[in-house]
This record gives C-alpha cells, sequence and structure tokens, in this order.
C-alpha cells in the first residue's frame, strides 16, 4: 500500500530538475501542481517561475497545470506563462490526470508529475499509471507549524528512504551543480 504513495524520484525544487535531461530520457510533457510546488500558496508567478516555463518549452516539454484551485487562481498565475491547465481537478482521482494526457496528446509513459504533496499530486500520478516526481514543499523560513497531512508525509518519506527499489525509478534528473571554485 505505500508504494503507491512513494514518487519515483524525490528533489529539492523544480529548479534542481534538469529538463533536457527528462527529455532525453523521452519525456514530452510535464503536468505541474501550482501552490507549494511552482510558487508558495496563493501567490502570483514570479519572473524566475516564468523563466522556467520558457526554458522547459524551448526544450520541446509540454506543460499542464493540474490544480484544485479554481480558474481564476490559474488564470492569475497563468499571467504570463503559456500552458494548458486544468481547475477544480479533484486529485488524486484519476480522472483529470487521464484528461491532461489528453489534452497534450501524448502517452502516460511520456509525462511526468511533479508537486508537492504525497496525498494528491504523487498518488493521483501513481494511480494513473504516469511518473510522479515530488519535491520539497516550498515554505517561508519563518514557518515553523505544519499540519498533520505534512506529518504524515514526513513519515511515509522515512519508510520511501528505506526502499531503494522505489528511488530513482525516471534516473538522474538533476542539474549538475556549479563548481564554484572553477567559476570564479
Amino acid at each position: 500500500m505505500l508504494k503507491m504513495l512513494y514518487p519515483c524520484e524525490y528533489v529539492e525544487s523544480v529548479f534542481a530538475i534538469d529538463y533536457h535531461k527528462l527529455y532525453g530520457k523521452g519525456y514530452k510533457g510535464v503536468i505541474f501542481d501550482i501552490d507549494n510546488t511552482l510558487v508558495h500558496h496563493g501567490e502570483d508567478s514570479t519572473s524566475e517561475t516564468d523563466k522556467l516555463f520558457q526554458m522547459i518549452h524551448g526544450v520541446g516539454l509540454k506543460t499542464l497545470l493540474l490544480s484544485n484551485n479554481n480558474e481564476e487562481r490559474i488564470k492569475r498565475f497563468l499571467k504570463n506563462i503559456d500552458s494548458l491547465y486544468i481547475c477544480d481537478a479533484q486529485k488524486p482521482g484519476v480522472t483529470n490526470y487521464l484528461k491532461a494526457i489528453e489534452m497534450m496528446k501524448l502517452k502516460k509513459e511520456e509525462v511526468v508529475v511533479i508537486g508537492d504533496q504525497i496525498f494528491t499530486d504523487i498518488w493521483g500520478a501513481n494511480r494513473s499509471g504516469i511518473a510522479s516526481v515530488l519535491i520539497e514543499y516550498m515554505r517561508y523560513d519563518d514557518e515553523t507549524r505544519i499540519g498533520i497531512r505534512r506529518t504524515i508525509e514526513k513519515m511515509i518519506l522515512k519508510f520511501y528512504g528505506f526502499s531503494k527499489s522505489c528511488q530513482n525509478r525516471i534516473g538522474d534528473i538533476l542539474l549538475e551543480p556549479i563548481d564554484k571554485t572553477e567559476a570564479g
């Protein structure tokens, strides 16, 4: 049962992923969650996020936002981004994950889901047969309180850490770290 909650990959942020490598592995589309994945909860897109989407599209990847948020919230986020979207997605239900693939005109094995929540993003992707990447959810430095769901997710990630066969199922997708001794 726990394996249905395990991501294929677990990374620090959407900015730590090498989208060229994803493309090289045969992925042609990325389904993103918004809140605490791309920006802090409720925030508009940032210039950094806008540039990320430009780069992703430049690589040749399609994007789609799959969010439980309403359409007004998503359109506000997409002000400077050209992407497909599905609002009120009812994640982790399978229906809109499959609809997203259909909208992107891709196959399941050509798409990866990236999100911050195990019980919505990852579970829904896994139930739909789509590769999943969990990112560490975005928090402000002064945030100390986490909810019960995040506490349970931490426990699941402990078990995930012991299950080596469930990790790195997509393979090397991280950006290469910059060697500051050579750069400077």
